[in-house]
């Protein structure tokens, strides 16, 4: 099993996260979403597989290629 880190692609808030640890993801889905310059802007999963951390929170500071997420592949 490998582990994906999850990074920002900008510099932002975190406005909401809707994924947890333990969640299965697919490609694609949506672990949290930034708030930039007014606009929303979704991170989501790389590869399919299981929430292991979350490292920020709602409300938090992020900066473009900060790591906010580790998702195990299967």
């Amino acid at each position: 099993m490998a582990k994906i880190e999850v990074t920002s692609e900008v510099t932002g808030n975190v406005w909401k996260v809707q994924a947890n640890v333990g969640d299965v993801l697919a490609e694609d889905d949506v672990i949290m979403i930034l708030e930039s310059m007014k606009m929303e802007i979704p991170v989501e999963a790389t590869e399919a597989g299981t929430v292991e951390e979350v490292l920020v929170a709602e409300g938090d500071q992020v900066s473009e290629d900060d790591l906010v997420a580790v998702v195990e592949t299967d």
